[in-house]
């Protein structure tokens, strides 16, 4: 077990959203880790982390949550923002069938970019807005499950699913690291670091996000 301060956990797990501007992957963070949600909240520049320790399986994680502006001009952070992660969220709004068409896109550069072995789940967003919806779960739901992905709807505004997709991908990835190393020597030396309960650097330094004010719930 490792200690970092009064905070004891066994394993460290990074998890990305990714997804286009405005499908709420910021507000899922802080929905997550501080659970509050703000309505105004404000497109993501640049890079943000939050972390949550909970239990998994009867092991305690800390899980160091990654979100990332959705917009083109900040693509060049890519290499650096998916070295290291475990899992990945790939958020789209339900209300808008452009953020579901560009999922594609985004699991493209996922597998490019990321670990082979990187668990992805696919999250539609923003199910209060029931009468906007236009994209189908059955439609996301076979997609997923075309592409090998996990598959659930949220809420960060109703707190909806939250807690549970994270639950479940911290899950996965636990069951996953605790039989087997990962393929290559690289990462095992990264899954000898997860297991030391080490934070995984991205760009040699780590900043965690200021709190802004915001409305809780």
């Amino acid at each position: 077990m490792s200690r970092r301060g009064d905070e004891e956990y066994d394993y460290l797990f990074k998890v990305v959203l990714i997804g286009d501007s405005g499908v709420g992957k910021s507000n899922i963070l802080s929905r997550f880790t501080r659970n509050e949600f703000c309505l105004e909240s404000k497109s993501t520049i640049g890079v943000e982390f939050a972390t949550r320790t909970l239990e998994v399986e009867g092991r305690t994680v800390k899980s160091q949550i990654w979100d990332t502006a959705g917009q083109e001009r900040y693509r060049a952070i890519t290499s650096a923002y998916y070295r290291g992660a475990l899992g990945a969220l790939l958020v789209y709004d339900v209300t808008k069938p452009t953020t579901f068409d560009n999922v594609t896109r985004w699991l493209k550069e996922l597998r490019d970019h990321a670990d082979a072995n990187i668990v992805i789940m696919l999250i539609g967003n923003k199910t209060d807005l029931r009468h906007l919806r236009a994209v189908n779960t059955e439609d996301a739901q076979s997609y997923a499950e075309r592409e090998g992905l996990s598959f659930i709807e949220t809420s960060a505004l109703e707190a909806t699913n939250v807690e549970k997709a994270f639950q479940t991908i911290l899950g996965e990835i636990y069951r996953i690291i605790s039989k087997k190393s990962l393929s290559s020597s690289n990462d095992s030396a990264a899954a000898a670091n997860i297991k030391e309960g080490k934070t995984i650097a991205i760009g040699g330094s780590e900043t965690a996000t200021t709190n802004k004010p915001c409305c809780t719930s």
